[in-house]
């Protein structure tokens, strides 16, 4: 069986080919991929190659499958698996193996990632809990499954003293406290934002910064103050251009003028992580969210807060399986709307352009139809020049701009496979 795929040859060497698939063992799994979520982290590799801790050695001569955000539908099911799985499921995938080697799908291996039409899932994978049943109305959604639980992942992540007498921790963001999502413009930090309102476990303030204008003006049409009132959050977007002091200024927004019990920090620069530490409470949690490039990343921190005010900090890297499935649930009981930071798709065909230019791109979530020949197209950019792209044009007016189960269920029916 042949597939098409967008595999990595080396140092920005990514190529869309035909190849075949080998035969599925009575042990694995043959499935169809609907779609796949552009990631920074596939620019990142796309840029290291083999020095990426992900991927193998020798990619020249074996090349993998990018592509770790995706979703599917089973085709057929080995004799082992027959029990749990059949044709016609829909999964998402949980990339994370737990390996010691941090081997992942979508990173490291020949026959397995979310970008291209068939692949074949291998045993280690479905026997970790990798291949997640997904019941979600839309396809993008399920690609969007992986970085929502990586959000997940960083709320269940921080933690806090039970009492400042004792040792012990309780975990999770604090329920009413003070959280900050410093640069929370990007599709991650939106994700945050819509987390941290429509979670069980909700902040008293909500403090979001950016560093343009354009993009906070972007997430406060998306996520208003006002909505947010209704969930009991008191929620700030504030500028902070690059270079500024604004310590002193969000603290002002926190209760006593005392700084925050939770901040999620989404960019890796040293001044932003001096400032994000200056800016905790007591017993305040910094997730450092943001994943560098450079392995010898550092940063100035205030040791005096560390000892006596029992600040803390913490990064999370990825999700585990229990994440992913409660980024299901979250989906599938319409806590969170993840049709606000899908605002492009595209084909399989471009792909490979779009990987390496991703910091560049605008807007949210890049969505590739997996199955389709399509540009890179913003949602609301449609064409009514062809009866196609009006169609698409008048679906997502319809939803308020924003891309919808019923305008990707057209655009899987009409427009052309790759």
């Amino acid at each position: 069986m042949k597939t098409k795929a967008v595999r990595i040859y080396g140092v920005k060497d990514l190529r869309l080919e035909e190849f075949e698939l080998p035969a599925m063992g009575d042990d694995e799994i043959q499935a169809r991929i609907v779609t796949d979520s552009l990631c920074m982290s596939t620019y990142k590799v796309a840029n290291q190659g083999s020095k990426h801790k992900k991927l193998p050695e020798h990619l020249e001569e074996n090349p993998v499958i990018m592509g770790h955000e995706f979703c599917g539908v089973i085709e057929a099911v080995g004799k082992k698996w027959q029990h749990l799985y059949k044709p016609g499921d829909k999964f998402v995938a949980q990339p994370n193996l737990g390996r010691a080697d941090t081997f992942s799908l979508g990173y490291s291996f020949p026959y397995v990632g979310g970008e291209a039409t068939k692949v074949i899932i291998m045993n280690e994978a479905i026997e970790k809990g990798c291949l997640l049943p997904y019941r979600g109305e839309s396809f993008f959604e399920g690609a969007l499954v992986e970085p929502l639980s990586c959000v997940i992942a960083g709320f269940k992540a921080n933690f806090h003293l039970r009492d400042r007498n004792e040792y012990d921790h309780t975990m999770g963001v604090k329920e009413h406290g003070a959280m900050a999502i410093l640069g929370g413009t990007g599709p991650i930090g939106s994700l945050a934002v819509d987390y941290a309102i429509h979670n069980s476990r909700r902040p008293d303030v909500l403090i979001v910064t950016g560093s343009t204008q354009a993009k906070l003006d972007r997430s406060r049409e998306l996520y208003s103050p006002e909505e947010a009132k209704k969930y009991g959050v008191e929620l700030h977007y504030v500028l902070t251009p690059k270079g500024s002091d604004f310590v002193e200024e969000l603290k002002k927004y926190t209760p006593g003028q005392q700084g925050f019990d939770d901040i999620f920090l989404m960019v890796a620069q040293e001044d932003m992580v001096t400032k994000a530490e200056a800016l905790l409470a007591g017993d305040g949690c910094l997730n450092f969210f943001a994943g560098p490039a450079d392995s010898k990343f550092s940063a100035r921190m205030n040791f005096y807060n560390l000892h006596y005010n029992a600040t803390h900090f913490v990064g999370t890297s990825g999700s585990n399986t229990q994440d992913m499935k409660d980024a299901i649930a979250c989906i599938e009981q319409k806590t969170v709307n993840l049709s606000k930071i899908a605002t492009h798709i595209l084909g399989l065909n471009d792909v490979c352009d779009s990987i390496l230019k991703i910091p560049e791109l605008p807007g949210g979530k890049k969505i590739v139809y997996s199955q389709k020949n399509f540009p890179l197209t913003d949602v609301q950019n449609f064409s009514g020049e062809s009866s196609v792209g009006a169609a698409l044009k008048e679906l997502v007016e319809k939803n308020n701009g924003l891309w919808s189960a019923e305008a990707e269920a057209y655009f899987l029916e009409h427009c052309p496979d790759i």
